[in-house]
């Protein structure tokens, strides 16, 4: 049955910044929430917001059109597809050591996946005229972590995505964003938090504070609703300033 509300589709939304996102956009859209493991995660936020959950693991074609088909037959349109979802290494390891097999798993997951689902939801949006897409990437698709660089890769690959898909479907009217966050407090960074926040307060970044799941939460929400819809392909910085270049 159509939605009268705006459809959304946020990826790896069970914790940190897709959670952020999913929280904030069901103030307004219909949410497709997906999770690829933590189904407790996935209940918890649809008991708190409403939001439809789906399980997928994007690095998988098949459910990647599972979702699609999914969204198509529950709420029959696709307003906004936010690509989040995203893993990294299982063992920081240094770039001299660091494994094929984790190479290509997170490349899986943070690069094919999202690349080739938003291909999926492309061709609908094109059908019905309209639609927004957002990457979210990480400030390391330009900073090299030597102990993680499969991560870094995978981010510099996917900013690659964003600006193509941004100039082939800017012409008929569907708008791509990339959102860049830097470092933000989630689940991902909890091994390595301290070593960040003790950088932060001597100045890596110039605002002097981690960032949230909010903070992104926000850039989507001008996304959302319309506010950059002459910004197609514009890349935003979410990272208190961190890209800011001084001597």
């Amino acid at each position: 049955m159509p939605e009268d509300r705006p459809v959304a589709i946020v990826t790896g939304a069970s914790r940190g910044i897709g959670r952020g996102i999913a929280q904030e956009l069901t103030r307004t859209h219909a949410v497709i929430a997906t999770y690829r493991g933590s189904r407790d995660a996935a209940e918890a936020l649809r008991r708190e917001t409403g939001a439809e959950i789906f399980q997928c693991d994007v690095a998988q074609a098949a459910d990647r059109e599972g979702l699609i088909d999914f969204t198509k037959r529950r709420f029959g349109r696709l307003d906004l597809l936010v690509n989040n979802a995203g893993i990294a290494p299982r063992e920081r390891l240094d770039l001299l050591v660091a494994t094929e097999e984790s190479f290509d798993e997170v490349l899986s997951v943070n690069l094919k996946g999202p690349h080739f689902l938003t291909q999926l939801a492309a061709r609908w949006m094109l059908e019905q005229g309209s639609g927004r897409i957002v990457f979210v990437t990480s400030i390391s698709a330009y900073t090299v972590s030597t102990n993680r660089v499969e991560y870094c890769i995978s981010k510099a690959g996917l900013s690659m995505s964003a600006a193509s898909y941004a100039q082939r479907l800017a012409p008929h009217g569907i708008l791509v964003f990339e959102v860049r966050p830097g470092i933000i407090r989630t689940d991902m960074i909890a091994r390595v938090q301290q070593v960040y926040e003790e950088r932060i307060a001597a100045g890596l970044v110039p605002q002097r504070r981690m960032g949230e799941p909010v903070d992104v939460a926000r850039v989507v929400r001008a996304i959302a609703d319309g506010l950059l819809d002459y910004c197609a392909g514009q890349v935003i910085d979410c990272d208190g300033g961190f890209h800011i270049r001084s001597l």
